[in-house]
């Protein structure tokens, strides 16, 4: 295909045409799901200035889920196309744009998706996701300046977090120091840095408070031991309490067989324990030859005796009809038992008894990672799939990770995977209402369980944290789209904090000669709810974490702060010039 004349002309002088003359920054962005959502409406309220960002989606022509996608948000110009080529991103504009977010979850096609854009505009800013280790070091060789992201790895921390009852184990390096997330009263009080959050009532959570000296939650220097240390040995040894025998035979003996045999046997062998007392009565004898008479008679149908009394004699030979209904029963029960046996093994319900283990629901991206980091806190880990070659299946038998398939909104599969004895379920399969019902009917089986679940939609994800109880429900799309918008507006994510259902981000953000932020104070940097200043850096010097409120800022000067989405975009209003107008007539 000839290359268009703008294109050419663009490669030759180095200059980008803006369409219809628009000088507002314009990002393309690809994708399909609850993640392009959150960041098309991240990216909308990013500009230096409201309305200041075009931004382009490409969806496929039929939408693929029931979740929200992109496409009606206001404001959006939306390319329909099925296929992300060359010609697909020259009707999105993509010669003309500053960035590219390809965010399809297939990790192959987000780079052939790259490769495809690099030939229309070889200098893009880069933001793909990727699941895959290796595939994201080649995307990143092919692309040194893009950043690669998972969003799986970003939320899957808050997950493991959740599950245990404890904080994100968030943990970053920045300027010379170590900073992690704690509670305060785990923490010397020289060590925190700032608080970041009021948790003391779960109904309402306040980040970044205006008096710090209430935040519960901080984030504190490490000077010394890793926090995280003692952290994982006490889960260690609280997950792996010794399992009572006498319940895991009992267990094993309801799974050999199924119920309706069962309760035959059962009656068969009541019914020949009476015959047996019976007998015993009617001959005379000791219980311990009654015993061994009723055994021999049921078992063997021998020892005729005429000259026995008439009840001994009526007794015997009922007792052998009952064995002649014992022995297929036994029989059957085997049967029963090894073909059910074989059937539990292949779909992993065969499971000894456990306590103190988390139950992980769905090995998609986010359930193999939360799966993974579990595992690696020395956590015991049973997992529930309807697919057994799901995504994370094979890691899960190289990690030693029972595997259950089965229907996780099933109380049958819940059980074999001892929901009622574990300290934690992780609902996290794509489907939402499938991942609503294991919930519900865990909570059914022990109304103390910790249940951490995934919905997609934020706001559904609010009201059945408030109507059933269920104390964390977690979007990871909301999770992760910030870091992602982030990245695509060219600002580095050092972190990224979840706070119950807020997601706070830590980065740095240069001011540009002309904002407003220009020659004033430092104390002009924070907003009590929105922004907290971490650190400030003079042009070619190392960051000052002692902020004086008073220091002026200059053109030139980076940022630190932890800030939440909003907060952030003020930010960047107040440390970027404000566009001149344009003429009339241009």
């Amino acid at each position: 295909m000839a290359e268009p004349l703008r294109d050419r002309a663009r490669r030759a002088t180095g200059w980008r045409l803006r369409s219809n003359g628009d000088e507002r920054p314009h990002f393309v962005v690809c994708g399909s799901d609850p993640l392009a959502y959150w960041v098309v409406r991240a990216l909308l309220g990013a500009g230096p200035t409201a309305g200041q960002v075009r931004v382009t989606l490409v969806v496929p022509e039929r939408r693929r889920s029931d979740g929200p996608d992109g496409r009606d948000v206001p404001g959006v110009r939306v390319v329909a196309a099925d296929r992300l080529d060359e010609a697909t991103f020259r009707r999105a504009g993509l010669a003309d744009a500053d960035g590219l977010a390809l965010l399809h979850q297939d990790d192959v096609g987000n780079m052939h998706a790259a490769l495809c854009a690099q030939e229309v505009e070889p200098r893009l800013r880069l933001v793909a996701r990727m699941f895959n280790t290796n595939l994201a070091d080649g995307l990143r060789q092919l692309f040194p300046g893009s950043a690669v992201l998972s969003d799986a790895s970003m939320a899957a921390p808050a997950f493991v977090a959740a599950a245990l009852g404890e904080l994100a184990p968030t943990h970053f390096r920045h300027a010379g120091r170590t900073l992690y997330v704690a509670r305060r009263a785990d923490v010397r009080p020289q060590d925190v840095v700032c608080g970041l959050a009021v948790t003391t009532d779960p109904e309402l959570v306040r980040v970044l408070p205006a008096d710090e000296a209430t935040a519960d939650v901080v984030l504190a220097e490490a000077t010394g031991r890793p926090p995280g240390t003692e952290l994982a040995a006490r889960r260690l040894v609280r997950a792996r309490r010794r399992r009572q025998p006498v319940e895991v035979l009992l267990r094993a003996i309801r799974s050999f067989a199924t119920r309706k045999i069962g309760i035959a046997v059962l009656v068969l062998l009541g019914v020949i324990a009476v015959l047996g007392w019976l007998n015993a009565r009617a001959a005379a004898v000791t219980w311990g030859e009654a015993l061994y008479l009723t055994l021999v008679t049921t078992l063997s149908g021998q020892d005729p005796d005429v000259n026995k009394p008439v009840a001994a004699q009526v007794m015997q030979v009922v007792l052998n009809l009952a064995g002649l209904a014992l022995i297929p029963l036994i029989t059957a029960a085997v049967v029963d038992g090894i073909v059910n046996a074989r059937l539990a093994l292949h779909t992993g319900r065969i499971q000894p008894d456990r306590s103190g283990h988390v139950v992980v629901v769905g090995l998609g991206n986010i359930g193999t990672r939360v799966m993974a980091q579990l595992h690696d806190f020395g956590v015991e880990v049973v997992a529930i799939d309807k697919n057994p070659d799901a995504r994370g299946a094979a890691l899960a038998h190289r990690l030693g990770v029972p595997v259950i398939v089965g229907d996780a909104g099933l109380e049958e599969t819940l059980r074999s995977a001892s929901v009622d004895t574990s300290q934690a379920l992780v609902v996290v399969s794509t489907d939402d209402g499938a991942n609503l019902r294991a919930a519900l009917i865990a909570r059914s089986l022990d109304p103390d369980l910790r249940v951490v679940l995934r919905l997609f939609d934020g706001d559904f994800a609010e009201r059945i944290q408030q109507a059933f109880g269920i104390g964390i429900s977690r979007s990871v799309s909301y999770l992760a789209a910030p870091s992602f918008a982030v990245a695509l507006l060219d600002r580095a994510v050092i972190a990224t904090i979840p706070v119950d259902r807020h997601a706070l981000l830590v980065t740095e953000v240069p001011v540009v000669a002309g904002s407003p932020l220009d020659g004033r104070p430092l104390g002009a940097v924070a907003r009590p709810g929105e922004v907290r200043l971490l650190a400030h850096t003079r042009a070619g010097q190392k960051g000052d974490w002692s902020v004086d409120p008073r220091v002026v800022v200059h053109a030139g000067d980076r940022l630190t702060v932890v800030a939440r989405r909003a907060g952030l975009t003020a930010l960047l209003r107040e440390t970027t010039p404000a566009p001149s107008p344009r003429h009339p007539d241009e």
